[in-house]
């Protein structure tokens, strides 16, 4: 596959909160099993005020939440009450179904605070698509850490040089969060079979190319340099692709509805009648959450 260079669409979540969304686009539907790349502020909430996003549903996908500033307080069907902090992960596996919210933690909220990070969708595997739903959260002291000459990158997900993060992978998968110095360098893993380079903030030079903050470079196989021309945050995703593999089943192409991931658009209907119904069998409530989205006109 050839360079694809993507700027990002920008969406206003309210009180000045926004998200640069850069996957899906019509140019890259997806990297390894990534189907969805949000990134989020920065944002500088005023005392009294921070995010709220209600009560949602998802299927067929696991959501993956980085911050590198805040906190957002994460409640789930499951019964999880869990706040997010800088270097940790929750990682939710929707599978069958599952419901959600997100909203800045009230110590936060009274003080004010600053939110910035990233929010991504992982495909599920065929296999694992109606799995039981499931939460984990992996404290930032568990997240491994590689060291390079002036900087240094967190494995938030799957593998790379050696180290393997402790979040459960459904399939072979490439996430890091780089901070680099001015100049620092780096040569990315070349054992994925997709990759792609999102600039967070700063400037960086992807061997030939240069990225700039909201750009990502999907990039083609082979060694791949990142160099930082200032201080540069900077995120490699990718993995294998979805369904890599499977054997006796031809890969199937995901479809994206709302907060829907799966390979059958039927699957969505019947999600999306259930949650227009509010069914709590498929998306059971969650307790200290009386509100949720309604499904979009």
């Amino acid at each position: 596959m050839s360079l694809i260079r993507l700027s990002p669409h920008h969406r206003d979540l309210g009180e000045g909160f926004m998200v640069r969304r850069l996957l899906p686009d019509l140019a890259l539907r997806t990297v390894g099993p990534f189907v969805f790349f949000d990134h989020m502020g920065p944002v500088d909430f005023a005392p009294g005020h921070g995010l709220d996003v209600r009560r949602h549903p998802h299927i067929g996908l696991a959501t993956v939440t980085w911050l590198f500033d805040g906190a957002i307080r994460h409640r789930d069907s499951l019964g999880t009450v869990l706040d997010i902090r800088p270097g940790a992960v929750n990682w939710m596996i929707a599978g069958r179904g599952i419901s959600h919210s997100e909203r800045s933690p009230p110590d936060e909220r009274a003080a004010g605070h600053r939110l910035h990070g990233i929010q991504t969708w992982v495909a599920l595997p065929l296999a694992d698509e109606e799995m039981a739903p499931d939460f984990v959260h992996v404290p930032a002291s568990e997240v491994p850490r590689r060291a390079v000459d002036g900087g240094y990158i967190s494995v938030v997900a799957g593998d790379a040089w050696g180290l393997v993060s402790p979040v459960p992978v459904r399939s072979r998968t490439l996430y890091l969060v780089a901070h680099l110095d001015a100049g620092a360098s780096v040569q990315l893993p070349d054992d994925h079979i997709e990759r792609a380079v999102y600039c967070v903030a700063g400037a960086i030079d992807v061997g030939d190319e240069s990225l700039v903050e909201g750009e990502l470079l999907n990039l083609v196989s082979g060694t791949a340099h990142v160099r930082a021309k200032e201080p540069s945050l900077v995120v490699i995703l990718g993995g294998d692709p979805i369904d890599l593999g499977l054997e006796n089943t031809a890969a199937q192409p995901r479809h994206l509805r709302w907060n829907y991931v799966s390979s059958r658009k039927d699957r969505i209907d019947l999600a999306t009648a259930a949650w227009q119904r509010q069914d709590p069998a498929v998306f059971p409530l969650i307790e200290g959450e009386t509100d949720y989205i309604p499904w979009p006109p």
